[in-house]
C-alpha cells in the first residue's frame, strides 16, 4: 500500500512538473543559453509513421527516431543498440540470434513455428515475421523509427505492442556517392563497411550497393574446451535499383542478405532453487568472463530477401504495389547450464533448426502529398511456411537422453484497411482508421523423432488448423495550438493472432493452442518546439488495456506452454528533450515510466499473480546523451556520452525467486574528429565503459536458475570517409 501511494504521489508530482515546465520552458531555456551565442536550430527528422512522409514533430504518434548521423556516430548497428537508447523498448534474447522485443511491456517469447511476435520489426516496410529473421546491418541506413503502442491500422501484419521501422538509404538519380568505414578494437574487433551510389541513366536510373563485415573474438573464455564463445562473424549486403521511367512512375528493386556465424551463448548457473532436491546437482557460477560448458555451441544464420515496389501517380492519388520474398536458414545449439561432468551432475543442452520462407503483397491507394485531406486505403497479404526442430538433451553421467519436437506451420494472412486525416479547421484535424485482419494457420507437431520423452508424458503426432479474425482501429484528434505546438489524443487497438504450442506435453495440449491477444491504448500527447527550433520537448501519457495476453511458462515436466493470462493494465509517461543549449552544445534526454501489471492471471489452481508486474519491463528508464563540439584548425572535435538507467526487472511472472535483474547504469562515450570538408572523421569510442554486469536472460527449472550476461567493456577506433 505504501509503495502504491508513493507511486501515485510520484505520478502526480511528475504531471504537475510537466505542466509547470511547459509553461516556463521557453523562459528557462533562454536563461540557460550562453550570452552572446546563437544556437543553431535542430535538424528536422522526416518519418513515415503514418505511411506518408511527415516531420516528426507533426505526427500525432509517440515515435523515437534516430537519424543517419546519430546511427553512424553512436554505433547503432543492431536492434539491441536501438533498444538501449529508447525508453519503453526492451530487448533480450536467448540465444542472441533470436531476439525478444518488448514495447511498453508487450512482447512475446514464443518462437514456435505457429507463433508470432507481439512487437515487430519492419525493414523498408517489409515485415520480418520470424525472430531469427531480424538480422541486418544499420550501415547506410537513413533512419530508424520506434512506434510505440498498437499499430492496428497501417502496418502489415497486425502489431499489438509496437513496431521498429528500419529505413535504408535509397538510390539517388543525380549524384555519384560513396563512403567507406573501418574499425579496429579490443577482442580483436575488425570491421569494414562501404557503399556506392551511381546513376546509370541520367535522371532515369540509379543503383546503390552497400556491404558490411563485422568480426570480433569471443567475450567469454570456455575453460573446459579452451575456446572463446560469444564471438561474431557477420557479413551483410544490399543491392538496389531505382528508376523513374516517366514523371509519374517510380520503380524500385532491392535484394539484401545477412550471414551470421558465432559460438555460444555463454551460460551460467546463477542461483539455486533450494526448495528443489535437484539443486544439489548444480554448482553456482557467476563469472561473467568465463564459462565451462561441455560444448561451445553455435549460432548460424543465413537470411536474404527481395523487395519490389511500384508507385504510379494518378490525378487524384498514388497507387502503390509493394511485394517481398524472404528466406531464413537458422541453426543454433548451446550448452544451457554452462557446465560439464566435472562441475554439474546433470547436463542440459539443446538447440533449434529452422527453415522459413515468407512473402507479402500490398496494394494501396494514398492521397497525393499536396492534398488537404490525407488518406490511405489498401489490401495486404502475408504468407509463411516454417519447418522447425526443437531439440533438448539431458546428460546424466555417461547417459544422454534426447528429445526432438518437429514442427511445421503454414500461415495465410489477409487484411483490408483504410485511414484518413480530415482537417476541420486550419488548426484541428480528426483522425480515423480501421483494419480487418484474418489469419489462417495449419500446424503439424510431433515428438516421435527423439529417443526419449523428456518434456511431457506421451508421444503424439498432431495436425491442427485455426483461423483468427479481428477488426482493429484508431481514432483521435490533433490540434496545432501554434505552428510550433501540437496537442493530440488518440485511441488505438491492435491484435496478435492466436497459435499453437511448440513443445506441448500432450496431444490435447497441442490441439488446444492459445487465443489471440488484444491491446487498446488511450494516449494524450504534446510536441513543442521552442527558441527558433533549438529546443524540442515532447510529452506523452498513456493507458493500455491488455486482454487475453499470451504468456509463456515452463512446467515442472519441462514442457513450455503459451496460455492466455487474462487481463493487464499498462500505464505510463514518456518525455523527450532535444536542446542545442548554445553553439556547440547539444543535449538529448528521455525518460519512460512504465507501470505494467496483471489485473487477472491465475496460471494454475491456487496460484494467483494478479497485481504482479509483467515480465522484462523496467518501471523507469532514463537515457541522457550530451555532446559538445570544439572548433579546431582544420575541423571539429566532438565529445559525447550516452548514459542509460533501467530500474529492476522481473523475468518471471511470479515476481519472486532469483529471476530478477538489479537496476543497471550503462555509460558509452566517444571522441570524434571531423575535418573541415566533412569527408573524413575519426572516432575513438567505448561501450559499457564502467564494465557494468547484468543478466540478459534467465530461467529457473530442475533446481537452478540458468542465464547469460551482457557484453563487457568494448572500445575501438573507427575511420570514416565520404566522397
Amino acid at each position: 500500500m505504501v509503495e502504491r501511494k508513493q507511486r501515485a504521489l510520484g505520478l502526480w508530482m511528475g504531471g504537475a512538473a510537466v505542466i509547470a515546465l511547459l509553461a516556463a520552458g521557453p523562459a528557462l531555456a533562454q536563461q540557460a543559453q550562453a550570452p552572446g551565442t546563437e544556437p543553431a536550430s535542430l535538424d528536422e527528422i522526416v518519418v513515415t509513421a503514418q505511411r506518408r512522409a511527415e516531420k516528426l514533430q507533426d505526427v500525432p504518434v509517440t515515435v523515437t527516431a534516430f537519424s543517419a548521423e546519430e546511427i553512424e556516430e553512436a554505433r547503432i548497428r543492431q536492434i539491441d543498440d536501438v533498444a538501449s537508447r529508447t525508453p519503453g523498448l526492451s530487448f533480450d534474447a536467448f540465444p542472441a540470434s533470436q531476439p525478444r522485443i518488448s514495447v511498453r511491456g508487450i512482447g512475446s517469447s514464443d518462437r514456435g513455428a505457429a507463433g508470432d511476435p507481439s512487437s515487430a520489426v519492419f525493414l523498408d516496410e517489409i515485415y520480418l515475421g520470424r525472430p531469427a529473421a531480424v538480422a541486418f546491418d544499420a550501415f547506410d541506413v537513413a533512419r530508424i523509427e520506434v512506434l510505440k503502442g498498437p499499430q492496428g491500422t497501417l502496418f502489415g501484419r497486425n502489431v499489438v505492442g509496437g513496431a521498429i521501422n528500419v529505413v535504408t538509404n535509397r538510390p539517388k538519380l543525380d549524384v555519384v556517392d560513396a563512403a567507406l568505414e573501418a574499425t579496429v578494437g579490443n577482442y580483436d574487433r575488425l570491421e569494414g563497411a562501404g557503399f556506392v551510389n551511381a546513376p546509370v541513366v541520367d535522371g532515369k536510373l540509379a543503383v546503390r550497393a552497400s556491404a558490411a563485415w563485422r568480426t570480433h573474438d569471443g567475450y567469454v573464455k570456455n575453460t573446459y574446451t579452451g575456446d572463446r564463445v560469444e564471438d561474431q562473424d557477420t557479413r551483410s549486403g544490399r543491392f538496389q535499383v531505382y528508376a523513374e521511367p516517366s514523371e509519374n512512375l517510380r520503380l524500385s528493386l532491392s535484394v539484401d542478405g545477412t550471414r551470421d556465424r558465432g559460438n555460444g551463448p555463454a551460460q551460467h548457473v546463477l542461483d539455486l532453487d533450494t526448495t528443489d532436491p535437484l539443486s544439489a546437482y548444480w554448482k553456482v557460477d557467476r563469472d561473467r568472463n568465463h564459462t565451462a560448458g561441455s560444448t561451445d555451441g553455435y549460432q548460424n544464420r543465413d537470411t536474404w530477401g527481395l523487395r519490389y515496389q511500384a508507385d504510379w501517380d494518378l490525378p487524384f492519388a498514388t497507387l502503390t504495389y509493394l511485394g517481398s520474398y524472404r528466406d531464413l536458414d537458422y541453426h543454433a545449439a548451446y550448452d544451457f547450464d554452462g557446465g560439464n561432468p566435472t562441475t554439474n551432475a546433470l547436463g542440459i543442452s539443446g538447440g533449434n533448426d529452422e527453415a522459413s520462407t515468407f512473402s507479402s503483397n500490398e496494394l494501396r491507394l494514398s492521397a497525393l502529398p499536396e492534398s488537404r485531406m490525407q488518406w490511405v486505403a489498401g489490401f495486404f497479404n502475408y504468407n509463411a511456411d516454417t519447418d522447425r526442430l526443437d531439440i533438448l538433451n539431458l546428460d546424466m553421467g555417461p547417459r544422454r537422453r534426447t528429445e526432438i519436437y518437429t514442427q511445421a506451420a503454414s500461415l495465410a494472412s489477409y487484411a483490408g484497411y483504410g485511414d484518413v486525416t480530415v482537417p476541420v479547421t486550419d488548426e484541428i484535424s480528426l483522425i480515423g482508421g480501421v483494419r480487418y485482419s484474418r489469419d489462417e494457420k495449419d500446424y503439424h507437431v510431433s515428438n516421435t523423432a527423439g529417443g526419449a520423452i523428456i518434456r511431457g508424458t506421451q508421444r503424439f503426432d498432431v495436425k491442427v488448423s485455426g483461423a483468427y479474425a479481428a477488426t482493429t482501429y484508431r481514432g483521435g484528434v490533433q490540434y496545432h495550438l501554434t505552428g510550433d505546438d501540437l496537442l493530440y489524443a488518440m485511441v488505438s487497438r491492435g491484435f496478435k493472432s492466436g497459435g499453437f504450442q511448440d513443445t506441448p506435453a500432450t496431444a490435447a495440449e497441442a490441439v488446444a493452442g492459445f487465443k489471440p491477444e488484444f491491446a487498446t491504448q488511450y494516449e494524450v500527447g504534446q510536441k513543442s518546439t521552442f527558441l527558433g527550433g533549438s529546443l524540442i520537448w515532447n510529452n506523452t501519457f498513456y493507458l493500455m488495456k491488455y486482454t487475453d495476453l499470451q504468456t509463456r511458462r515452463t512446467l515442472p515436466d519441462l514442457s513450455i506452454v503459451t496460455d492466455n493470462a487474462g487481463e493487464a493494465t499498462i500505464k505510463g509517461y514518456e518525455t523527450y528533450l532535444s536542446w542545442r543549449v548554445f553553439t556547440g552544445a547539444h543535449l538529448v534526454a528521455s525518460y519512460g515510466y512504465t507501470d505494467a501489471r496483471f489485473d487477472k492471471y491465475e496460471p494454475e489452481p491456487g496460484v494467483d499473480y494478479s497485481g504482479n508486474r509483467i515480465t522484462r519491463t523496467p518501471r523507469h528508464k532514463v537515457v541522457v546523451s550530451p555532446s559538445y563540439d570544439v572548433p579546431l584548425a582544420g575541423g571539429v572535435l566532438r565529445f559525447a556520452v550516452d548514459y542509460r538507467y533501467e530500474s529492476r526487472i522481473f523475468d518471471d511472472a511470479s515476481n519472486d525467486g532469483p529471476e530478477q535483474r538489479d537496476p543497471t547504469n550503462f555509460l558509452d562515450g566517444r571522441i570524434v574528429f571531423t575535418d573541415e570538408t566533412g569527408k573524413w572523421s575519426v572516432s575513438l569510442w567505448g561501450k559499457n565503459l564502467t564494465d557494468e554486469v547484468t543478466r540478459t536472460y534467465q530461467g529457473t527449472f530442475l533446481g537452478a536458475d540458468f542465464g547469460a550476461y551482457n557484453p563487457p567493456r568494448t572500445y575501438g577506433l573507427t575511420v570514416n570517409w565520404q566522397l
